[in-house]
């Protein structure tokens, strides 16, 4: 009579997780692929600029009057630099201004966005936590400012402040932080009736801690995802308000204004001058938009069973 060993119990050892499965259908997606790379490949050399620009476009000292609206390709007489993408009218190498122009849309954005998700995230954690008066008080406030276009309360706030990178920046947040507190509220809503919320407040766990700590982790996914999309709307509303004169000051380097200064010499020919920088920011929030598009896939909740 022969004996049946027992079965040995199954192993986790190198169980796919939920995690895993959707970074790996991230990177099985050519879409997704492709905009992680197109936006590596923008923001790298951009974060850089300083030490990987063929020239400081804002140093006086090293342009030349002389080489002002070269087209693409022309090489200096006087420093035998090659201006892949030619120069504008103040003399400056469209490549090297696209750098530091890309680096001051990229600061703007992240500092914006990332000032509003945590305003934001914090209203509407409170308002779902609380509930009652501060709820509705909190929401109606969001409500006011949803109702309002964001464009248009930027450009009443700039004419206001003025120009400056901090400017933009401190509009960008007044403008963005509501979209954040609703969909931070939204996720709240169903976490706050948990076991483990239930358990946190049996435990006599603060408010604040248990919604640092245990309700924010929770609800971290829609609003990084809302947080990517966010950052192609700041860099597109950072280049508007620099191209319509309120935003940047002609002194700093943007891609909007970049854009604004060769838009004058579109019509003589000079078309490079507006053009490499408009396909730069095109090709900018298009990367992101590529990227944040694939990330709700990889975040989605409904993925994670």
């Amino acid at each position: 009579m022969s004996v049946q060993t027992p079965a040995a119990p199954p192993t986790t050892a190198g169980a796919e997780t939920p995690w895993r499965r959707n970074v790996a259908s991230f990177c099985r997606s050519p879409v997704a692929v492709l905009g992680l790379v197109l936006l590596l490949a923008l923001t790298i050399p951009a974060l850089f600029a300083p030490w990987v620009a063929p020239q400081n476009p804002y140093d006086i000292g090293a342009l030349d009057i002389f080489e002002s609206e070269l087209p693409p390709g022309s090489v200096s007489e006087s420093t035998g630099m090659t201006y892949w993408l030619g120069t504008d009218g103040q003399a400056r190498d469209i490549l090297s201004a696209i750098l530091y122009g890309m680096r001051t849309s990229l600061l703007v954005a992240f500092t914006s966005v990332s000032a509003a998700l945590a305003i934001g995230a914090l209203v509407g954690l409170a308002a779902a936590y609380f509930g009652g008066v501060l709820d509705a008080v909190l929401m109606r406030i969001v409500d006011i400012q949803l109702s309002f276009p964001a464009i248009l309360v930027a450009l009443v706030m700039l004419s206001v402040l003025g120009q400056g990178v901090d400017k933009v920046i401190l509009a960008l947040i007044v403008v963005q932080w509501a979209y954040f507190a609703r969909t931070a509220r939204s996720a709240a809503i169903v976490e706050r009736n948990r076991e483990y919320v239930q358990a946190a407040r049996c435990l006599s766990l603060g408010p604040g801690r248990i919604i640092l700590r245990h309700v924010l982790p929770n609800c971290l996914p829609p609003l990084i995802v809302i947080a990517t999309i966010d950052l192609a709307h700041a860099i597109g509303a950072e280049a508007t308000l620099s191209f319509l004169g309120i935003g940047v000051p002609v002194t700093e380097p943007s891609l909007g204004m970049l854009i604004a200064n060769g838009f004058e010499f579109m019509f003589s020919g000079q078309y490079w001058i507006s053009f490499f920088p408009g396909i730069a920011l095109a090709l900018l929030i298009l990367a992101i938009n590529l990227v944040g598009d694939q990330l709700r896939d990889v975040l989605n909740p409904r993925n994670a069973s």
